[in-house]
């Protein structure tokens, strides 16, 4: 039985399906706004204050790993009802939530750590959603393209493990913009058109590959698009990405590159 902490990206979406798919039994606690997952008869609508009623619930369904697909925001504090764990719990994700949503995700997987459930990769079952190292498109970067990209993973390098940036856009080796806490489409809505730079999502060096691994899609591609990038860099084995075979098509059609380092 494995437990499923999901949000509302199309990712959780992916990993419920390819889980029914392996018929394998499991358990969702819903994470997400809407209730997303209300219609599923496996679903538990849960508040992040009351780890009292989650851990039961784990423990209950006797299952020894979770997996979390999508991002757990940071609480709004006046809305939370806790129960008497989370009362004892909430303390520690209040202090991580000052520093980020990477933080909180910490906070929960050492409050699981606790209580003996451990907590495995995203994709543990959807390996299919990585790349390898590769250029997947007709497009690759030259010389100058490639100086500029070690001038991104230099910036990633220096990066503390609980800051938001998972992207950051280069041209020229020059950084043009870094990704906060609002995600890399803001990000992009911030550059000139015709911009001419290349997008690198990458995970921070210290972040926990567990959760929260950086995604592309089709709506990055046409995103690169309207705002002129050259192309798209990525991790080996270390991001999702969404509509592989869509994408590289769109990104073949508009001359971008997708390279995996």
């Amino acid at each position: 039985m494995i437990g499923l902490f999901l949000g509302d990206t199309d990712f959780s979406e992916i990993v419920l399906k390819k889980i029914k798919k392996l018929d394998k039994k499991y358990f969702i606690i819903d994470f997400s706004k809407n209730n997303k997952f209300k219609k599923d008869k496996n679903s538990h609508r849960i508040s992040i204050g009351r780890f009292g009623e989650i851990i039961n619930l784990i423990k209950e369904k006797k299952s020894k790993k979770v997996l979390f697909a999508g991002k757990i925001v940071k609480p709004k504090l006046s809305s939370l009802r806790l129960d008497l764990k989370g009362f004892y719990y909430m303390p520690s994700v209040i202090k991580a939530a000052k520093l980020g949503d990477a933080a909180i995700i910490k906070a929960v997987i050492k409050i699981l750590d606790n209580e003996n459930i451990k907590v495995i990769s995203s994709i543990f079952f959807n390996p299919e959603l990585t790349v390898k190292t590769g250029n997947y498109t007709k497009s690759k970067p030259n010389l100058d393209d490639i100086i500029s990209i070690q001038k991104g993973i230099v910036y990633f390098n220096k990066l503390n493990s609980l800051d938001h940036v998972q992207a950051v856009i280069v041209k020229e080796n020059t950084i043009l913009a870094s990704e906060d806490r609002h995600g890399t489409k803001k990000m992009l809505s911030k550059l000139k058109k015709k911009s001419r730079g290349i997008l690198i999502k990458l995970p921070k060096k210290k972040q926990d590959l567990r959760m929260d691994l950086p995604t592309i899609g089709l709506n990055t591609l046409r995103d690169c698009k309207k705002y002129g990038l050259k192309g798209i860099v990525l991790k080996s084995k270390k991001n999702i990405f969404l509509d592989k075979s869509k994408c590289i098509t769109y990104a073949n059609k508009n001359k971008i590159f997708i390279n995996v380092i």
